[in-house]
């Protein structure tokens, strides 16, 4: 199969996987908070369900949702702004609570971080992209590339992402009073918000 056999394609995709999983976006933001509240040990699941998310999505995207999408762009205006929505209602919810409840509106744990990730507006359109870019209609079926896809992603991903964990930690230990957690509180959401209005914007 050429998607496995063709080196330049392999280290396409992984640099690619590497790059967007790393840079900064409402998923990571939202894994620098979770850090910051439960350090790395504890936040490992969530990154968990965050790379598992990811590449599940990039999974049934590969096998057709794709497709759709790229002939239906309408259809992804849609998903992008919804998703907006709602990241940007939970930045608010996030900057305006206090530090305990800040932590129960951050979707921690493996389940929900994996589930966050097909409302995040980066998700779908890293998807799309990669579908778009790297899937090869003459390399064999849609089923091994988008489970090759998948693997690969949220491989390469894991080491990507954790950096963003280790520094809500690290957050944790420098911010000791209700005040510092406040002002992280409201930066991260103000990330995650700043993260999504730019996804948005740059699709327009």
């Amino acid at each position: 199969m050429e998607v496995i056999h063709d080196p330049a394609r392999l280290i396409a995709f992984v640099t690619f996987a590497a790059v967007v999983a790393g840079t900064p976006g409402p998923s990571n933001a939202l894994l620098t908070a979770i850090g910051a509240t439960v350090g790395v040990r504890q936040g490992l699941a969530s990154l968990l369900g965050q790379v598992t998310g990811m590449g599940t999505m990039l999974f049934a995207i590969t096998l057709g949702a794709g497709n759709v999408l790229l002939a239906h762009p309408l259809g992804l205006q849609v998903l992008t702004w919804g998703g907006a929505v709602v990241l940007c209602w939970m930045a608010w919810q996030i900057a305006t609570a206090g530090h305990a409840e800040a932590a129960a509106n951050a979707p921690a744990g493996f389940l929900r971080m994996a589930a966050f990730q097909w409302v995040n507006p980066k998700g779908w359109l890293v998807s799309v992209a990669a579908v778009a870019t790297f899937l090869d209609r003459s390399a064999g079926s849609a089923l091994a590339q988008a489970a090759i896809f998948a693997f690969l992603f949220a491989l390469v991903a894991f080491p990507s992402c954790l950096p963003w964990l280790a520094f809500g930690a690290v957050l944790k230990r420098v911010l000791r009073t209700s005040r510092a957690r406040r002002v992280l509180n409201i930066a991260m959401a103000s990330l995650l918000a700043a993260s999504t209005i730019l996804l948005v914007w740059t699709r327009l």
